[in-house]
């Protein structure tokens, strides 16, 4: 029994358009509250990040006070990331700032190891924030003129165009649910970040054209009596297995790094598993129906 998608596009496209408002909501609130509508890493703002591990016992709120003593006005974020370990966000610091929060942290709280110090001024910190929208932009032009060049020999006379658009729109849907979990979470983004997000794209698109693909082949020996929505649906349905398999085999690896890969790279792999559970969602419930949806009504008019 093959299931018909194309019938319940109005049910995909609203659970999609409340995912939608929900992360765009999520993300006005933040810039209206916090002053930004993502929580900006030290990558893209500038700052100071330093990794502490303690060899006795201490708490946030005591290193808060002591880097804040030796550095006013400094600490923007303390995490615990494990047992004795923390993570400071802080302003940017020179060497004998740092020498001085280094002396103040051990006179007051022990002995300790700096697993990491980074620093990153203001200037860079805008720099990266541009390069990473130019990325992300160049990305999306690329992905639409290789689909459009891509199937420009489809049947049936439907535009390449339409292909690529709507494996855009995809795109645009997954990207920005997965930058609304991180506003509702208010998980810090960092070049990780950029990096999962860049993949999560070329994984949903590569996904998103298996299906187009699909639909391509099976244009070329539809019955007559076959509309562009029952095209869709057997290819769909041809492909389904093909979907969920891969995303499953990519998921169950990326959940095991999660939760015993190091905590670098925690922000990194949860993006990426949104992303492909997202993506593989809108390249079944919302390109091909959104193409099914726009070739039927521009065959009508």
């Amino acid at each position: 029994m093959k299931f018909k998608f194309i019938k319940y596009t109005k049910v995909w496209f609203a659970f999609s358009i409340i995912a939608v408002l929900i992360s765009i909501g999520a993300m006005v609130y933040n810039k209206t509250t916090y002053g930004n509508a993502l929580e900006l890493g030290i990558d893209f703002t500038g700052g100071s990040l330093m990794e502490f591990q303690f060899e006795s016992e201490t708490d946030s709120s005591s290193l808060y006070e002591v880097i804040e003593a030796a550095y006013p006005d400094s600490v923007s974020q303390i995490t615990a990331t494990g047992e004795g370990t923390y993570i400071v966000h802080a302003k940017d610091m020179t060497e004998e700032q740092l020498d001085s929060v280094n002396a103040s942290v051990s006179e007051s709280l022990g002995g300790f190891e700096m697993l990491r110090f980074t620093t990153i001024g203001p200037k860079i910190g805008d720099t990266l924030k541009r390069k990473a929208i130019i990325a992300l932009s160049v990305a999306l032009i690329a992905i639409v003129l290789y689909i459009a060049y891509a199937f420009r020999k489809v049947p049936k006379r439907v535009s390449p165009w339409k292909f690529g658009l709507c494996a855009i729109v995809a795109l645009a849907h997954d990207v920005l649910i997965t930058l609304g979990i991180f506003a509702l979470l208010r998980f810090e983004i960092d070049a990780f970040f950029i990096t999962a997000l860049l993949t999560i794209m070329g994984f949903s698109v590569h996904d998103t054209i298996v299906v187009f693909d699909r639909i391509r082949e099976n244009l070329k020996k539809q019955a007559r009596d076959d509309t562009f929505g029952d095209v869709a649906d057997i290819s769909l349905n041809q492909t389904l297995t093909r979907s969920i398999n891969t995303s499953i085999s990519t998921l169950f690896p990326l959940m095991a790094l999660y939760v015993w890969g190091a905590e670098s790279i925690r922000v990194l792999i949860f993006a990426l598993i949104i992303g492909i559970f997202v993506g593989t969602y809108s390249s079944i419930f919302i390109a091909s129906p959104l193409l099914t949806m726009w070739q039927e009504r521009t065959r009508i008019r």
